[in-house]
């Protein structure tokens, strides 16, 4: 099977969903299947020196042979919104022409990030199906519904002109699609509402490698001591972005609640585009009882998940309904109980009452969430770390990984 793919990001560059892609990647190799990939040359989350050392590799091959990178030059990304949009419709222009020169292509494995990928690959379809005497299938993987995230976030209104467009986008991508892969319970009723057959749905939540995720103990665990960390307080963690949907700064609004509690101490480690304003408002509201820095590597999240007395997820109100925070599992493999400032009628919230991982208050109300807290500290609820087994039986690298391959198989027979 020679599978197609066009990402917007790929290996080196550093998003959240860096590890699924490599593991895919990874797992489909191993299968012995083939995939070809265009994509920009990377710029994303990475050093200078290594944006210079990729312009110069154009083409490279990986597992022998059975992954074939094309990248091609592009701007680099930037945190103005218009200037991302750009980039992408200019990425997916480039990435069209090139796969059109793709050959024996069994399957496009399309996804959701940019929106526009779908109609992209749509078109893409009809040209290689032509081209090859043969349909070629498109298994399109849901990780973000668009246009309902602009909703979520506030960047426009329904029945806005912005809205109506993406659903246009949205309704035409799904019928193309021979399957959709969503994330969650939640994407599945979301987009059967809007007239996707359930039979062409799978649901394969996001995972971890619960290898690799495991619980570190607090006198080994290294963040302790480099950051300074006091080991014999109630540690209260946050990792994440700050951003328009997480809702995080309400972290920030309960740490100031709690400013006087000697005995609890939020560790923060963050990012996204308002992470620097949060560091100013941490400094200016001098909150001593708040160790803050930048996002750790991701081959470090077992030792920032495993610091943590607790750990907190958070969402703007509403969001939640919409998604399931890959995060979630990563806490859980390693037995950290969870707080989440979260919808409590999310799929979240229903997990964490299902398997005694942790429980919900009410998004963005810092009082709730300072209460939550506290009550946790003073009481050491040993029933909130239940989390590993589930994930284990659940969200396993090798057990999802091995689902989408099968996904894929059926499409070709």
């Amino acid at each position: 099977m020679r599978i197609l793919r066009l990402p917007a990001y790929f290996y080196p560059e550093q998003m959240a969903s860096t590890h699924l892609q490599k593991d895919r990647i990874e797992g489909f190799a191993n299968a012995g299947h083939t995939i070809v990939i265009y994509t920009p040359t990377p710029t994303r989350g990475i050093d200078s020196e290594t944006i210079e050392k990729y312009k110069k590799i154009k083409y490279e091959e990986l597992y022998d042979g059975k992954v074939q990178i094309h990248r091609f030059s592009l701007m680099q990304e930037g945190r103005n919104s218009i200037m991302r949009a750009i980039r992408y419709v200019l990425s997916c222009v480039i990435q069209y022409f090139k796969a059109l020169k793709a050959e024996d292509i069994d399957v496009i494995f399309a996804s959701s990030t940019p929106p526009i990928q779908g109609l992209m690959c749509r078109s893409i379809q009809k040209k290689l199906s032509k081209k090859q005497g043969r349909r070629v299938p498109i298994v399109y993987n849901l990780q973000d519904i668009f246009p309902d995230s602009l909703l979520t976030t506030g960047l426009t209104k329904k029945d806005s002109l912005i809205w109506k467009i993406g659903r246009v986008i949205e309704n035409k991508t799904y019928e193309a699609c021979d399957e959709i892969i969503v994330i969650s319970e939640s994407f599945k009723r979301n987009i059967m509402e809007k007239g996707v057959p359930e039979d062409k749905i799978t649901v394969i939540s996001n995972w971890i490698d619960t290898e690799r995720i495991s619980p570190v103990k607090r006198e080994e665990n290294t963040v302790v001591t480099e950051f300074g960390i006091d080991p014999q307080k109630f540690l209260v963690v946050y990792a994440g972005n700050f951003g328009a949907a997480q809702g995080a700064n309400v972290v920030i609004d309960a740490a100031e609640v709690l400013k006087d509690n000697e005995n609890i101490q939020f560790v923060i480690f963050g990012g996204g585009s308002e992470f620097e304003s949060v560091k100013k408002q941490v400094m200016e509201k001098q909150l001593s009882n708040v160790v803050i820095n930048p996002l750790l590597p991701q081959e470090r999240v077992a030792e920032v998940y495993s610091l943590g007395d607790v750990a907190l997820i958070t969402c703007k109100k509403g969001v939640g309904e919409s998604g399931m925070p890959s995060k979630t599992w990563s806490i859980m493999a390693c037995n950290t109980p969870i707080i989440a400032s979260f919808d409590t009628d999310s799929e979240l919230a229903e997990i964490l009452e299902k398997t005694n991982a942790g429980f919900c208050v009410e998004p963005e109300d810092k009082q709730a969430l300072a209460n939550a807290i506290v009550e946790f500290a003073d009481n050491k609820n040993e029933k909130y770390t239940n989390g590993r087994n589930f994930v284990t039986e659940n969200a396993s690298k090798k057990m999802c990984v091995g689902r989408y391959i099968e996904v894929c198989e059926k499409c070709c027979k």
